[in-house]
């Protein structure tokens, strides 16, 4: 049997060990994990009601359409139903795109490093692939558009960026915007977005009426809480959603996650409760490193990146001994750094006990 040939070696996504088995093996009674930008609040208890009644007929094929959440947020968000495409979170319009517009003849502009997800799947596409470091921790456009030829389909905006957590303002966003070329799509990935407190953090919907090449990610699976359940949509122009929904599988968001996500969606107030949350959290978390002189890039989203001056792998690892999941900053191209998720208080409190902890251990052992 032959494969792509980019198939071969490519690794598939890993993601962080389960809590069951990390107690298992280090012997631990109790284990928090702040590694996967998950909502440590979970979803809405409205949200529960509207899964249980989902749940009662399996049998029945959900709806391809997603008629009645896509009425939802058309109608949250003041937006045509026409201009929504649904999919299995935000990952899988990440893979629509790149199937519809990505060939071995075009080429991607992303910046370095950046959510791994448009890479993987420009890679299985056969696409070039043109990575842009980010300066200071935030994309830097100037360059990514400098990598903009006539073979290029997609730039991928990812905003606030996963790991760093940064993001790019409306000046930047907006003169960016105006200097691509009409035949390039700009994807603005705003995973993230119902976190931000930034004043200029950009209004990208309202732009979808100029930039007919614009189209913008959200997800329910992060700030809503619904990450087991798997939808996400884009939005863009009326045009550009009737030649991508082709490329979307049919049935491809269950019923259950369709009624889930419009409950969350209703909640305002819950929403708003766990982004003030959140900001505490930060708030939290920077004061610890400015108090022990640790560099950190300020998060706009619900996690953190944080300079230990220890390998990443090291300080997960220590980390972990004490009951705590972070992720390593190697992986994420950030080598002695580490991303933490912002858990409740009582994580939180754990986790800086255990950190602290840890970076005394380190201080220590080098002094010997």
């Amino acid at each position: 049997m032959k494969v792509k040939s980019q198939l071969l070696g490519m690794e598939p996504y890993k993601p962080g060990k389960p809590m069951e088995e990390v107690k298992k093996e280090l012997g631990l009674k109790e284990v928090h994990k702040l590694a996967s930008n998950e909502n440590p609040y979970g979803a809405s208890p409205k949200v529960h009601e509207a899964v249980k009644q989902a749940a009662l007929h399996p049998e029945i094929y959900p709806d391809g359409y997603a008629a009645s959440i896509r009425e939802a947020v058309a109608q949250d968000f003041n937006i045509k139903k026409s201009q929504l495409i649904f999919g299995a979170g935000s990952d899988e319009v990440i893979l629509m795109l790149c199937r519809a517009f990505l060939t071995s003849e075009t080429n991607t502009v992303m910046a370095a490093p950046t959510f791994s997800q448009y890479k993987h799947n420009a890679v299985i596409e056969g696409a070039e692939i043109r990575e842009v470091p980010l300066k200071d921790g935030v994309h830097d456009l100037p360059r990514m558009l400098d990598q903009i030829d006539d073979k290029t389909r997609i730039v991928w905006v990812c905003n606030p960026n996963n790991p760093s957590g940064t993001y790019v303002g409306k000046e930047a966003f907006e003169k960016f915007l105006k200097q691509v070329p009409d035949h390039v799509l700009v994807v603005s990935d705003e995973a993230y977005i119902e976190y931000v407190t930034a004043d200029d953090y950009p209004n990208t919907l309202s732009y979808l009426s100029e930039f007919s090449n614009l189209m913008v990610l959200r997800t329910f699976s992060k700030a809503y809480g619904l990450a087991s359940m798997r939808i996400g949509y884009g939005v863009a122009s009326e045009e550009l959603i009737s030649i991508l929904d082709p490329v979307r599988p049919p049935f491809n968001t269950t019923t259950i996650a369709q009624h889930a996500a419009i409950a969350a969606l209703d909640d305002k107030a819950y929403i708003e409760d766990c982004r003030i949350k959140n900001r505490e959290a930060l708030d939290q978390f920077e004061a610890f490193c400015d108090d022990r002189q640790l560099s950190y890039l300020p998060s706009q989203t619900n996690f953190m990146l944080i300079h230990t001056g220890v390998p990443g792998d090291k300080m997960f690892t220590s980390l972990l001994k004490k009951g705590i999941i972070v992720r390593s900053g190697e992986a994420l191209g950030f080598s002695d750094w580490i991303r933490v998720t912002a858990g409740t208080s009582e994580q939180n409190k754990l986790f800086l006990q255990a950190f602290d902890e840890c970076l005394n251990e380190f201080k220590h052992s080098v002094k010997g």
